[in-house]
């Protein structure tokens, strides 16, 4: 192709290629495959917060649209949360433990970790809340409640 018929049109088309009219996916977003030749049953994440139910959350097409499912998966992520917050505190992963025990929480620790960011990653502001709310919530149950007050360190404890 020369670089003459690749230029613009005056009616907004690429020189050479027929105009194309825009589908929505499955998920109701309209389709940016433009006629360049890509597969058009690709779709594209969300890259800024927004509110619904339609989302994905760590696996392609789950939870979908169904308001069942939304609310499971939102309750998922809260439980991640708050299971990371109880590893992060947890009293079995001292020095004094046997070291396959502090390796094997702190990857659980790491596992639970990237699963709620990845959730996060959705961009979808319940997705967000929940999440907040599970480190908030697991924080105050097993960072606040279970510890004495000389024995303060939760701030070097986030350091990464």
């Amino acid at each position: 192709m020369s670089l003459d018929s690749m230029a613009m049109n005056h009616d907004g088309t690429m020189g050479g290629m027929p105009p194309t009219t825009p589908q929505k996916d499955s998920m109701g977003r309209m389709d940016t495959d433009m006629g360049m030749g890509m597969e058009s049953n690709k779709t594209m994440t969300h890259m800024t917060f927004y509110w619904g139910k339609n989302a994905w959350i760590l696996f392609h097409g789950w939870p979908g649209s169904s308001t069942g499912m939304y609310i499971l998966a939102l309750v998922l992520v809260f439980v991640l949360a708050l299971i990371m917050e109880c590893l992060a505190h947890s009293n079995a992963a001292t020095a004094k433990s046997n070291g396959i025990l502090r390796t094997l929480i702190h990857t659980l620790r790491v596992l639970f970790s990237y699963l709620v960011m990845l959730s996060v990653m959705s961009f979808n502001i319940g997705v967000f809340v929940v999440a907040i709310a599970g480190h908030a919530v697991g924080f105050f149950v097993f960072g606040v409640l279970n510890k004495s007050p000389e024995k303060d360190s939760d701030i070097s404890s986030m350091a990464c």
